[in-house]
């Protein structure tokens, strides 16, 4: 407990002392379109260089792009009036870990996944992925009539266990001036307030979840402010039992979130909030009942000193389980518990999470990040047993180099811990190394 105590408190006072400095009005340049872009311009017409790169950066700015996402396409097509504009690119990711003190399954560093029962057969794994590897098309267009549109498709080779690896859908949306509609981030989320990291889970404290969604995000006050609200398809974690069994949601999500943004949309501070609906049965009273969830995630991407970048984020609430990058793996569905007091009845879950990151460039193409995490089930009265997850610790050292603005290397190191409510902890140790290039 020491060690998350002394790591928690370094990097909690070197994020205030961050946050402290932070200027609105420093001057921080805005996000360029490599000079070596390959454009093939097509059709009648003709464009001003201006009228190219508006278009050309709506590919490399994004509210809801992480660092694991794909860079802007190398190769673009463009209409010579520069009105639509098409994308066709992707990234090739090769990791390769070697984890000691315990091992997981899975190519990515999960604390929930720490096994509780040591294994002397399985103290030590070397393991490789290509699984975060990624395709994706992208179409920009401007009407007269509507403003910008777009499309977006991307799907990853994820692993599907040691050797092997599916294809998958990771987004599909299209949007229409400042509506969404689609299969998308959830509005819950904050990607882009997320560091990169060698470990393609990243910190167990993150949100991440893709969901069918519509969202009405608009822009305002001078690209400023931002303002989101969405309905989401649900994708809730409830556990059933011999009591109670879980119910069909009877109503949306609802996101939303209001953001201050400086420096061309590269630095923001973002407050968060969603509400859900659970409904269960329960079983030896034969009837249905209905409680409402909520969360509330405050989050920040920074650039508080020259050269340094600041990411952070603190998240509470009941019912948000399954938004939640550790929680989530529970085989059973964290999202409600039953009451002690009564089984066939049911309650939403607490759980509390946050991280902070401190990225240092070296120079333009040489940074570091260090950076600490922490979850935790928060039940209350609400019966566990003694098996069940309590908290998930989860520190990253690591460095990236680049090359080339599209190759990127990178090595780290990882230390995760769980402890149950028996009081059972382990720890687990990892170091990584990969290979990224996108195109």
């Amino acid at each position: 407990m020491s060690l998350r105590y002394l790591c928690a408190s370094a990097l909690c006072v070197s994020a205030i002392s961050a946050m402290a400095q932070i200027n609105a009005e420093q001057p921080v340049p805005a996000p360029a379109v490599e000079p070596e872009h390959q454009i093939v311009k097509f059709g009648n017409g003709s464009s001003s260089q201006s009228e190219s790169d508006e278009l050309l950066q709506r590919f490399y700015f994004d509210q809801f792009r992480h660092a694991h996402d794909p860079l802007a396409p190398y190769f673009m097509f463009m209409s010579k009036d520069s009105k639509l504009a098409l994308g066709i690119g992707g990234v090739f990711n090769a990791t390769a870990f070697y984890d000691w003190n315990g091992t997981d399954n899975a190519s990515g560093f999960i604390p929930y996944s720490i096994p509780m029962t040591r294994n002397d057969a399985q103290r030590h794994r070397i393991g490789t992925t290509v699984g975060q590897s990624a395709i994706f098309l992208r179409l920009f267009g401007k009407s007269t009539r509507f403003g910008w549109y777009q499309l977006y498709i991307k799907g990853k080779f994820s692993g599907g266990g040691p050797g092997t690896y599916n294809f998958q859908l990771s987004k599909a949306y299209a949007s229409i001036g400042d509506v969404t509609a689609g299969y998308a981030e959830t509005t819950f989320s904050d990607p882009a307030a997320q560091p990169n990291t060698v470990d393609p889970q990243g910190p167990n404290g993150e949100l991440g979840e893709t969901t069918m969604l519509v969202r009405y995000m608009h822009t305002f006050k001078g690209n400023a402010w931002t303002v989101a609200a969405s309905a989401e398809a649900p994708q809730q974690q409830v556990p059933s039992s011999s009591e109670a069994i879980a119910a069909n949601a009877y109503m949306p999500d609802f996101g939303a979130f209001l953001q201050y943004q400086w420096a061309d949309g590269l630095y923001h501070v973002r407050a968060s909030g969603i509400v859900r609906g659970f409904e269960y049965r329960d079983l030896p009273t034969a009837t249905n009942h209905r409680t409402l969830g909520w969360g509330a995630h405050l989050s920040t991407v920074a650039n508080p000193l020259p050269a340094t970048t600041l990411y952070g984020a603190v998240i509470y609430g009941s019912g948000i389980s399954s938004l939640n990058n550790d929680l989530s793996n529970s085989a059973n569905g964290l999202d409600m518990l039953p009451e002690t007091s009564d089984p066939g009845r049911m309650n939403t879950a607490r759980s509390f999470s946050w991280y902070a990151a401190l990225q240092y460039n070296y120079r333009p193409d040489l940074y570091s990040t260090v950076m600490f995490s922490e979850t935790r089930l928060l039940p209350g009265q609400l019966s566990v047993d003694g098996d069940t997850y309590k908290y998930g610790l989860y520190g990253t050292a690591n460095l990236f180099y680049n090359p080339t603005p599209r190759l990127t290397l990178g090595a780290e190191y990882n230390l995760g811990a769980r402890k149950d409510f028996s009081g059972d902890r382990r720890w687990v140790n990892r170091i990584g190394m990969t290979c990224q290039y996108s195109f």
